[in-house]
């Protein structure tokens, strides 16, 4: 065992004072100041002094989000705020928790998320662990295709950016893939763990997998941390680890995320005291918190973090290591947006776009209009939103219902991997775009991106009779909303009559699954766009549901896949919902 750790536990107690990490949790973007130039660069200015400080900026879950949209500032922008942070403090890393590619919107996916890898290489990223998206294509895409375009072309160098200590050849604890980077700043070594969350196998299909283990976070991330720490130059050295866990927690809450009964909160509190800081993903939920470790000095406190998602937002971390006995001695640590509101309420970029990275965009936008005129699929007839160019979304219509469709068969096919849905809704303001037969029924990927352009993720959850009734008597909102009645789509299978003039909350007259009548007590396993389940259009019941689990699957992503498996797509019946008689 090397002196660092022993020294952390006594001779550095007086150091304590310098552990600026704010404890309080931020639920989404930071409200960040623009970045002040005196604020980092640390470690150009401290190159003759007896400490350095090493910095890291992250992101996670940024699913292709190369293209800017309101609060998401785009690869380019991305790449000008680590360019910013890199040229104050050369002593920097830019690093991501994983889900880098997969659940993409319709530029990236169109393309194998090829634009997003090179956009990530062109910013700097200098590593990164792997996510569950990760699989999505298999892992074998993985390996012969994602990891080597990483590297440009080299597999052994793009082995950073898939790092997956707990990934295992099935049977067995050997690693399938790279554990740990090392990275030497001004003296230091960095040693950076990769994880992913041990629900890899139920997020993705089963066939990619098969040859796969997904085991524990916690003892994965200790083993390795042991070994960076034993003194044995031959195993690999660190100075200061950092954990990069695909792994979150739902809350934004500090005080419920460190006491939280979950894989995630024994791995928070479980890990090693060797490492010294946690940089989290998968949940998208934004926070910023600190927690004491046993055996560290009274006063210090390790940083745990996550970014929100979609490039929002970046962690930002500063860690201040004694140069002489190769020990951190404070942190600082908080999430920065990357966009802020103007006085005109509009969207701006704090940072300045990189060139390269706007080049890779704008040619991955281009190719994905030549790519969007590609045909997927064909429909029967026109496949219709309510009212005129969807201007009565209070009425059942054949669009909503098919979407519905679309989602319980995305997430209950053979290739499925979680528990398989029964029952699917679909909101109609998710829908932006009929489906027109045109002169011969063809449908393009840009028709199916059209319809559903948001790029929400299915979530699936158990819900009970008494509460699939709450939500459909939520379909007509609360007083004052912009439109009195949102109509749900909903799956084949699945029926209801309701009461149009009944009082609030008593609408709906009968529920019936299959032909069977629908107790209050059943449980059903449904589906919703992740928009819904959090409650979005006041559909709040949505988000009492339990076992709830992210799909792996992106909307569009979904309704492609269904239109290539089925050769002539019909417009779903009306009649799922009755008026009463």
């Amino acid at each position: 065992m090397s002196e660092k750790r022993p020294l952390r536990r006594n001779a550095l107690a007086a150091a304590a004072a310098l552990t600026l990490l704010a404890s309080a949790a931020i639920a989404g973007p930071a409200p960040a100041q623009p970045a002040d130039p005196n604020s980092h660069g640390q470690g150009n200015k401290q190159d003759n002094k007896p400490t350095t400080t090493i910095e890291l900026v992250g992101i996670n879950d940024f699913h292709g989000r190369i293209e800017a949209n309101d609060a998401e500032a785009g690869a380019a922008v991305l790449a000008g705020a680590v360019k910013d942070y890199k040229e104050r403090n050369r002593n920097t890393l830019f690093v991501s928790a994983g889900d880098n590619i997969g659940a993409s919107t319709f530029t990236s996916f169109s393309q194998q998320d090829n634009p997003t890898i090179d956009a990530l290489v062109a910013a700097g990223l200098d590593a990164s662990a792997v996510g569950n998206h990760e699989f999505d294509r298999g892992f074998t895409d993985l390996v012969d295709r994602v990891i080597p375009r990483y590297g440009n072309g080299d597999a052994k160098v793009g082995a950073d950016y898939a790092l997956g200590a707990n990934v295992y050849l099935k049977g067995t604890k050997t690693p399938a893939l790279k554990e740990y980077s090392l990275k030497k700043l001004n003296g230091v070594t960095v040693g950076l763990i990769g994880t992913v969350t041990d629900q890899t196998a139920s997020l993705v299909t089963p066939a990619g997998i098969f040859g796969l283990d997904f085991g524990d976070q916690l003892e994965a991330a200790n083993r390795v941390a042991g070994q960076l720490t034993d003194g044995e130059d031959s195993n690999g050295e660190a100075d200061v680890l950092v954990l990069l866990t695909h792994e979150g927690s739902s809350s934004s809450n500090c005080a419920s995320i460190g006491t939280e009964d979950t894989s995630y909160g024994d791995l928070l509190r479980g890990a090693s005291p060797e490492i010294d800081a946690i940089l989290s993903g998968h949940t998208h939920v934004g926070y910023s918190c600190a927690y004491p470790v046993d055996g560290w000095a009274p006063g210090f406190q390790r940083p745990v973090l996550q970014a929100h998602q979609y490039g929002t937002t970046l962690d930002t971390l500063k860690l201040t290591v004694s140069k002489e006995h190769k020990e951190v001695t404070g942190s600082e640590g908080g999430l920065i947006s990357l966009t802020t509101i103007a006085s005109d309420g509009t969207t701006v970029p704090r940072f300045e776009a990189v060139p390269e990275a706007t080049r890779i965009v704008e040619v991955a936008s281009a190719e994905a209009e030549v790519v969007g005129a590609q045909k997927i699929g064909n429909i029967s007839a026109s496949i219709l939103r309510g009212g005129s160019n969807g201007s009565d979304r209070g009425v059942e219509s054949t669009l909503g219902n098919l979407v519905a469709d679309v989602h319980l068969w995305a997430t209950s096919n053979k290739d499925f991997g979680g528990i398989p849905a029964q029952i699917a809704f679909m909101n109609p303001g998710g829908l932006r775009a009929d489906m027109l037969f045109g002169t011969d029924g063809t449908v393009t990927y840009k028709d199916a991106a059209s319809v559903q352009p948001f790029g929400n993720t299915l979530f699936t959850m158990d819900l009970t009779g008494v509460q699939i009734k709450s939500v459909l008597e939520e379909q007509w909102q609360p007083e004052g909303s912009s439109r009195p009645k949102l109509h749900l789509g909903i799956s084949e299978g699945f029926s209801y009559t309701y009461d149009p003039n009944a009082g609030r909350g008593a609408h709906i007259s009968s529920m019936s699954y299959q032909g069977e009548p629908v107790a209050d007590d059943a449980v059903f396993r449904i589906v919703t766009n992740s928009f819904l389940a959090s409650g979005g259009d006041n559909f709040f019941t949505f988000a009492e549901g339990t076992n709830v689990a992210d799909s792996g699957q992106i909307d569009l992503v979904a309704g492609i896949e269904y239109f290539q498996s089925h050769p002539l797509v019909d417009p779903a019946p009306l009649g799922r919902a009755q008026i009463a008689r």
